[in-house]
């Protein structure tokens, strides 16, 4: 293996193709969809260069400001659920269910693999209000409680596409979190046991840190779809009431391919790479502060 390792034309053999298919497939787009912020126009039109307008108007545009808003908003709140309930749930295959837990696995896991139009559709019948009602307000009317238009007041859109998305990841995240259970060794299980930890005290000071490593991996994940999230919301809410339901990446196709502007829908998509960046890094540095802390 050293001797391959070190052969630069066997690494070059090894990961030419690899780097070759990155290069074209995502390298070469990023820097193409860059040197749009500098234009405006689109393919059918024509560009001109612009310079540095789009990034002006970025700063000035009313509608910029919400969407940042909605879009932190929606990744906070959707990446805590995904994670926290995709936790409980890899406890509860650990500790509770155990032998019978592939069966559950797959059933929690199934909404992950049906298609966002579907799933957005399901949702509109269980919270629908006109023109007639849906599950959800039939409930709510037997309890004696009005109904409410769930997808046509801002507060309760946010609500129902914030529910519709943590249930459709919530049994990835399980089975994510779930393996990382298993590489914790049975000895150690077993010694925390024998050492008097059990319930909370053993997911406290024994699972939870050595699964710490997953768990953060789970949260960058989650957090950079859930701040590139479209398909949902275009498919539930359609950015609507008005804009209330409209992230960065919505905003960006409007921009982009319905209002016919690539440069300024690729400076709004620079704004949205910039955020994931810096997003990421800085969950990865607190985790890696932690982490040198606890060692010390």
């Amino acid at each position: 293996m050293k001797s391959v390792l070190g052969d630069k034309r066997a690494i070059a053999l090894l990961l030419g193709p690899a780097l070759l298919v990155y290069t074209a497939v995502m390298l070469i787009p990023m820097l193409w969809s860059l040197g749009y912020t500098f234009f405006t126009g689109n393919v059918l039109k024509g560009f001109t260069f612009v310079g540095l307008s789009n990034f002006e108007r970025l700063f000035t545009d009313p509608n910029v400001g919400p969407a940042i808003i909605f879009t932190l908003k929606y990744a906070l709140i959707v990446t805590i659920g995904q994670i926290v309930l995709g936790y409980l749930m890899a406890l509860l295959y650990q500790f509770f269910l155990k032998g019978s837990s592939s069966f559950i696995r797959t059933l929690v896991f199934f909404p992950v693999v049906l298609p966002t139009v579907a799933v957005s559709l399901l949702f509109q019948k269980l919270f629908e209000y006109a023109p007639q009602n849906g599950l959800v307000n039939s409930v709510l009317n037997l309890m004696g409680i009005g109904s409410i238009d769930w997808l046509g007041d801002p507060k309760y859109a946010f609500v129902v596409l914030a529910i519709m998305d943590i249930w459709r990841a919530m049994g990835f995240y399980g089975v994510l979190l779930f393996t990382g259970f298993l590489d914790i060794p049975d000895d150690v299980m077993e010694a925390a046991r024998l050492d008097g930890a059990s319930g909370w005290k053993l997911v406290r000071h024994v699972v939870f840190p050595l699964s710490l490593p997953v768990l953060i991996s789970s949260a960058i994940f989650s957090i950079n779809g859930t701040l590139k999230v479209f398909d949902s919301v275009y498919a539930l809410t359609g950015g609507g009431p008005g804009s209330a339901t409209t992230p960065l990446t919505l905003l960006m196709y409007r921009k982009a391919f319905a209002g016919g502007n690539y440069g300024y829908g690729s400076t709004i998509a620079l704004l949205l790479t910039i955020m994931c960046l810096v997003v990421t890094v800085v969950i990865y540095r607190t985790n890696s502060s932690n982490s040198k802390e606890e060692a010390s």
